[in-house]
C-alpha cells in the first residue's frame, strides 16, 4: 500500500451530499452519515490514544487541523462545537446537520472509555444556536 492520501470536501460539497441523500432516503440517511462520522472518529481516537493524558486535546488539535470544527471543549457529560463543517446556520428544515460529528465524538468517548457511549446534540448552530451541544452518556446511564 502506498503513502495515505486525502481529499478535501468544502462546506457546500457536504451539504449538497446531505440533501442528496435526504431526497432519497430521508432521514434514513442521518444514520449514515453518523456511520461515516463513526468511522473518522475511529482514525482520530488511534492516534490519540497513544498518549491517553493529552488524549482530548489531541483528539481537538486533528479536529480543528482537519477543519471539522473551529474550536471543541470535551467535558465529561458535554460537548461543545463552535464553527462545524456540517452546521448551516439558517437552514429552511430547522433540523440538526451535525450527524458525522455526532459519530466522530462517540468514538472519541468510547475509544477513550473503553465501552459503548451515547452520543445526543441537543444544540445545533443549524437551528438556533451559535454553537452544538452533545450529551455524552454510557449506555448504562440510558436504560
Amino acid at each position: 500500500m502506498g503513502a495515505m492520501r486525502y481529499v478535501q470536501l468544502s462546506q457546500d460539497d457536504l451539504k449538497n451530499i446531505r440533501e442528496l441523500y435526504e431526497g432519497v432516503i430521508s432521514n434514513a440517511s442521518h444514520g449514515l452519515f453518523f456511520k461515516e462520522g463513526s468511522i473518522i472518529g475511529i482514525g482520530i481516537a488511534s492516534v490519540a490514544i497513544a498518549d491517553r493524558p493529552t488524549y482530548f486535546e489531541t483528539c481537538k488539535r486533528l479536529l480543528v487541523e482537519k477543519d471539522w470544527v473551529k474550536d471543541i471543549s470535551f467535558g465529561e457529560k458535554q460537548v461543545v462545537a463552535e464553527g462545524s463543517i456540517e452546521s448551516v446556520p439558517g437552514n429552511d428544515k430547522n433540523e440538526q446537520t451535525c450527524h458525522r460529528l455526532r459519530g466522530i465524538i462517540r468514538k472519541i468517548y468510547e475509544t477513550y472509555l473503553n465501552q459503548k457511549v451515547y452520543c445526543k446534540e441537543t444544540e445545533c448552530a443549524s437551528v438556533t444556536s451559535s454553537r452544538c451541544v452533545f450529551e455524552i452518556g454510557t449506555m448504562e446511564m440510558w436504560k
